[in-house]
């Protein structure tokens, strides 16, 4: 039986982090198990707000599709692909957006929290405005059946499915209109307590040397009721260490985690570095598999060649469905 297939990306804005593995990356790993899954470099995306900057893309894609197949995407089971090296995702944007109504792109909630959020930028642009409609090329253009996502972004996908019903209403039954596959993603908090974020500068990379992994986990934040070393604590008040240790400890150790933080049997530091046998042994493989990549750039390099091959006969695809669909792009021969 064919597999459906799923689809998902990420814009290239800096090296990924734990937030990044276990909101995503863990689920697209699994996927590969079940779907034809196709990933892709999202760099087009990252000019909506990085248009004035945008000389770090070219790194930052790099060392993401590093990050990816570090952490376990298969280029032998995965398509791996870069958006910008796919004219057909922006031939696909440009009809869509022909046909996508004005109010609906107003009223995308990302849209709105963003222009309020992000003031250091000038966001009063076309591409951003109209990103939701590139969005919806992107995973219509590989026809797929599934994008997963997280409950905030149920919005986004349920635009695309609009814009693609209103499509095969108009030219024909061409697109199968995605559904949003729902995945859990932990809300991981960065050492300082707060959402695990670049911008926040207290995020633990996958690229982080087992010495850096340390320092950031033994400062990292805890318990502001553990003053002294035999002071109870309250591991749901450790906003930094415990939700780690939720990850990456063993569930039947967990008892024993918070009896010893709310008996003052261990202090802090003890409790971290319990913490961090499990973590090492985690990301310990991916820094192994970071440094083979890295080392050997020319590998990452085939990997991409040859998924942008693979991605680009099914996107060539598509878009001669939609343009005959369209009546498109083909020469007027006149006459009687």
């Amino acid at each position: 039986m064919e597999r459906k297939r799923v689809l998902s990306g990420m814009r290239p804005s800096g090296r990924l982090h734990l937030g990044n593995l276990h909101g995503a990356l863990d689920n697209w790993v699994r996927f590969q198990e079940e779907f034809d899954c196709f990933y892709f470099v999202a760099d087009w995306h990252a000019l909506t707000t990085e248009y004035a900057a945008p000389h770090d893309i070219g790194g930052d894609t790099f060392e993401m599709i590093v990050d990816w197949l570090a952490v376990g995407i298969d280029p032998t089971r995965s398509t791996i692909f870069i958006q910008s090296l796919i004219p057909e995702h922006a031939e696909l944007h440009l009809l869509l957006s022909m046909i996508t109504p004005l109010p609906w792109l107003e009223r995308n909630p990302t849209y709105k929290e963003q222009m309020a959020e992000i003031t250091d930028k000038d966001l009063t642009t076309y591409g951003f405005l109209g990103y939701p409609v590139l969005q919806a090329a992107d995973i219509v253009l590989y026809k797929a059946h599934y994008v997963p996502v997280g409950v905030d972004q149920l919005p986004h996908v349920e635009l695309t499915r609009e814009i693609v019903r209103r499509f095969n209403h108009f030219y024909g039954e061409i697109f199968p209109v995605p559904e949003a596959k729902l995945t859990e993603v932990p809300k991981l908090p960065g050492v300082d307590g707060r959402k695990m974020s670049k911008s926040y500068g207290n995020a633990i990379y996958l690229g982080d040397s087992a010495e850096t992994v340390e320092e950031k986990v033994l400062t990292a934040k805890t318990d502001p009721a553990r003053a002294r070393r035999h002071d109870p604590g309250e591991p749901l008040n450790c906003a930094a260490i415990y939700p780690l240790h939720r990850l990456y400890t063993p569930a039947e150790e967990l008892p024993m985690i918070e009896a010893n933080c709310r008996g003052a049997k261990w202090g802090c530091v003890e409790c971290k570095r319990h913490l961090l046998g499990h973590m090492q042994a985690r990301l310990e493989p991916i820094r192994e598999q970071r440094g083979l990549y890295r080392s050997h750039p020319e590998k990452v390099r085939k990997v991409i060649e040859d998924g942008i091959e693979r991605a680009t006969a099914v996107a060539r695809q598509s878009m001669e469905e939609v343009r005959d669909a369209m009546g498109l792009g083909a020469l007027p021969l006149g006459g009687d």
